[in-house]
């Protein structure tokens, strides 16, 4: 028996990312609708890695703990 499922694409805008340079040259980069998530880097590129996995470990956290998703990022969880 084959089973074929319709999987629904959900259109979703990426995480808001701010970016920063330091004066010593390191890129910070930031979350602001997770307050504390953010990461150092020597390049602007592995400074975003850096806090997209943050971000996305903090909200998989709120999830499995029942907490409250931000209103903004709710759209990454949809069904």
């Amino acid at each position: 028996m084959r089973v074929t499922l319709n999987q629904a694409m959900v259109s979703i805008e990426p995480l808001r990312i701010e970016i920063d340079r330091e004066n010593d040259g390191r890129f910070l980069a930031s979350v602001p609708d997770l307050p504390g998530v953010m990461a150092y880097a020597d390049t602007e590129d592995a400074a975003v890695r850096k806090a997209k996995s943050i971000a996305l470990q903090m909200m998989a956290d709120m999830v499995a703990s029942g907490d409250e998703v931000p209103e903004p990022l709710k759209a990454l969880f949809a069904a």
